[in-house]
């Protein structure tokens, strides 16, 4: 179950595509049923700039069946998008609505603040290239610790897809 967790963690947090940090995330506690796993953000990082591999990294890439090439064509994957656009669908009803959904699944430690959180790492991901990747919502994500309730991630994934189908016929 947990290789499926990291699984759908990983496509969800593409899926999403995840602020002016005053400190950035560190790292991301995938949380299933009583387990909690820790990955560390900066060795994501290092993964997605040169394909290299911690050990730590390598372990869980093993647990959810996946090849570091693929997670780091994941994190590295962008898509176009113009921060005043963003901001204004994330401040619609829909966004609003997406953010709530995202923010009770990957949250603040505290689940304080959950969805400005997001809001902010979003915006600040598109601010500087007009692009979003994985990683650089991970990096600009303003608290030093991401968490993620892995037993929800279906669940909202399930959520989010029902949504985007619909988006075209929902007025922002």
């Amino acid at each position: 179950m947990t290789r499926i967790c990291l699984k759908l963690f990983l496509v969800m947090a593409l899926a999403t595509g995840f602020p002016l940090p005053s400190q950035a995330a560190e790292k991301i506690i995938l949380k299933y049923s009583i387990l909690r796993e820790s990955v560390s953000i900066p060795e994501l990082s290092q993964l997605s700039k040169t394909g290299e591999v911690s050990s730590s990294l390598q372990s869980y890439l093993n647990l959810a069946n996946q090849k570091p090439e693929d997670l780091q064509r994941w994190l590295n994957q962008s898509f176009n998008i113009d921060p005043i656009v963003l901001s204004e669908v994330l401040n619609s009803f829909v966004g609003k609505y997406l953010l709530q959904q995202i923010a009770e699944v990957i949250h603040t430690p505290s689940q304080r603040s959950n969805i400005e959180a997001l809001r902010g790492a979003l915006i600040s991901s598109a601010t500087e290239d007009k692009k979003i990747s994985l990683i650089e919502v991970l990096e600009n994500y303003p608290t030093a610790e991401l968490q993620v309730e892995g037993d929800r991630l279906m669940e909202l994934y399930q959520q989010i897809k029902g949504l985007v189908g619909k988006i075209p016929r929902l007025p922002l």
